[in-house]
């Protein structure tokens, strides 16, 4: 995890530390899903990501009871949506928001319970149907609303069929977000439900997983400018006003120049007038308002004019997905957060700086998109169950950690041995050692599997084996005992180690940095208690077990290169231990 660069410590609350850490959980699945769903092109994507978000905040809120962590984590997560591959970013914005809002309002009516569940869901899909309809109207003008009733009368006069009302298509497509917002409730209660009541079981993760977890990426440093802001958002107004009242001799060429201005700045920025979807859907509208509108409406427009009104609609879409996508992308300039900083809103600044030092871990440990689609109300669950581990996380940086050892090596080279070895060395100098080593087990020449030792009381438990067994945990080409994990955390427990003055923990590897494994026994560690620790890593992740718990500048033992007897001297001289 980045260092962060505001002293946190003394300045954030609790309640917006979980908002930081809730925030980023959404935020990781707007941004990874998001764009694989809105890319697939796959129908009601936004529903499925609306439902994701209300999942999770609800199955979350069974866990942490804060008053208003809701729409804080809503409002952190509409600002992290500024980091999606998307270029239209404006709206998602407001509608994470909003519907964190709705969710909020309605459990302070009716209270967390199921009731205040419900109705706040209902009322934050409800949100996102009907921001749909006014991003419509906001983009296109309300020409789009007559063309919407034109087509529905011409589709009634043609199929002999008549609607109650022309909104009847509409509210029948109401229904169907009311329906998931009710679904997403039931899925987030028993979530939340089960994941108070019992730890979920861990997940596995294959080798491709293993070999394929990195850490994020830094997003690209941009050239901020207040003055484009202002130009950006006058301008949009000016265009608006000259397509209301003048005609296309003069919003023509104005909108261009708006048009050209932006493109020349901002890089990408032509990304939503790349896609096809939106020429095919200005192709449609230009040829229903040149059809429907000449034949339809009773002022007798001439089909030249209904095909002005489809150009004018489509430039003003352009205009707008344009302009929203640029105001998005100034209003994340650190001055307007600055600002923040020096008002009453203080604490969104600090807890942004969090929740972005969290989400680049939180995204690359996100399980792959197979699994996510294949089993995903389990892996929702593990996600509800990992926000007090990834709220441990943001305590790291303030522990900053110093005394800690790194064994490194790649497999096979010795770092379970050299730890074996140090451990006895320990021992003969008197200084009380607790934790796990976790040898090979070798069966006819071949590793068929680890065992733990626990090294205080010397007791062995079998941890893995390459044979697949019925229900076990598979970790690369591992299989692991649900006995031999009960086993390693029992002897890394803060109560077994309290006399300990050196801690071993063998290893910290990929699946610790998706949260499992030893990873919550080595938090408890880190965050209540002072001793060393020493914890074998392979060499690839170091780094990434680095950052991630936030280490300072851990003394680093390379297993290959180094006798047991120069690691001591150098650990000792280390930690100061006497």
């Amino acid at each position: 995890m980045p260092t962060i660069g505001l002293n946190i410590g003394h300045k954030l609350s609790g309640t917006w530390q979980k908002a930081a850490v809730l925030g980023s959980l959404w935020a990781s699945s707007e941004i990874v899903l998001g764009s694989f769903l809105h890319n697939l092109r796959v129908p009601f994507s936004s529903i499925f990501l609306t439902s994701i978000g209300i999942i999770l905040l609800v199955s979350v809120s069974y866990q942490w009871k804060d008053r208003g962590l809701i729409w804080r984590a809503g409002l952190i997560c509409a600002i992290m949506k500024a980091v999606s591959p998307s270029a239209v970013i404006f709206g998602p914005m407001i509608a994470i928001f909003f519907e964190a809002v709705l969710l909020e309002f309605s459990v302070r009516i009716f209270g967390k319970n199921m009731i205040g569940f419900f109705m706040g869901s209902i009322l934050a899909m409800s949100w996102s149907f009907f921001q749909k309809i006014a991003n419509f109207i906001i983009v296109y003008g309300f020409n789009i609303v007559d063309l919407y009733t034109s087509l529905i009368n011409f589709a009634q006069k043609q199929l002999q069929f008549h609607f109650t009302t022309v909104w009847m298509p509409v509210m029948a497509l109401w229904v169907i977000y009311l329906v998931f917002g009710i679904l997403s409730a039931v899925v987030g209660i028993y979530i939340g439900k089960t994941a108070v009541k019992s730890d979920p079981p861990m997940m596995s993760i294959d080798k491709k997983r293993t070999r394929g977890i990195k850490s994020g990426k830094s997003m690209p440093l941009f050239n901020y400018s207040m003055g484009w802001l202002v130009l950006t958002i006058s301008g949009m107004v000016a265009v608006l006003l000259l397509m209301n009242f003048t005609t296309i001799i003069w919003w023509g060429p104005a909108g261009m120049a708006m048009l050209t201005a932006w493109v020349i700045r901002y890089n990408n920025i032509l990304k939503p007038l790349r896609k096809p979807k939106f020429w095919v859907f200005f192709i449609i509208i230009t040829m229903l308002s040149s059809f429907l509108f000449a034949t339809l409406q009773s002022s007798h427009i001439s089909i030249l004019d209904g095909l002005m009104i489809g150009l004018q609609m489509n430039f003003r879409a352009a205009i707008m997905v344009v302009g929203f996508a640029v105001t998005g992308k100034e209003l994340s300039n650190p001055v307007i957060r600055s600002f923040f900083i020096r008002t009453s809103f203080k604490q969104l600044p600090l807890s942004l700086e969090v929740a972005f030092s969290t989400l680049p871990f939180i995204i690359s440990n996100l399980p792959s998109l197979k699994d996510i689609f294949k089993k995903p109300v389990p892996i929702l669950r593990q996600l509800t169950a990992q926000a007090e581990f990834w709220l441990g996380k943001v305590e790291f940086s303030l522990k900053k950690k110093s005394n800690v050892i790194l064994v490194t090596g790649d497999t096979g080279d010795g770092k379970s041995t050299l730890l074996a070895e140090l451990a006895i060395l320990f021992k003969s100098r008197d200084i009380q050692t607790g934790g796990i080593i976790s040898p090979a087990v070798f069966e006819n020449g071949i590793k068929s599997g680890y065992e733990l030792i626990n090294i205080a009381t010397s007791e062995r438990q079998r941890l893995s084996q390459t044979q697949k067994g019925e229900g076990m945990i598979n970790v690369g080409r591992f299989y692991f005992f649900d006995d031999g994990i009960l086993f390693g955390k029992a002897a890394l427990t803060v109560a077994n180690n309290q006399q300990s003055q050196i801690v071993f923990i063998d290893e910290i590897g990929a699946w610790e940095l998706q949260g499992q494994g030893w990873a919550e026994s080595l938090n408890e560690l880190i965050l209540r208690c002072d001793m060393p620790l020493i914890l074998a890593v392979n060499t690839k992740l170091a780094d990434q077990v680095v950052e991630s718990w936030q280490l300072n500048e851990p003394l680093i033992i390379e297993a290959k290169n180094t006798s047991s007897s120069e690691a001591i001297q150098k650990i000792m001289q280390f930690t100061k231990l006497s």
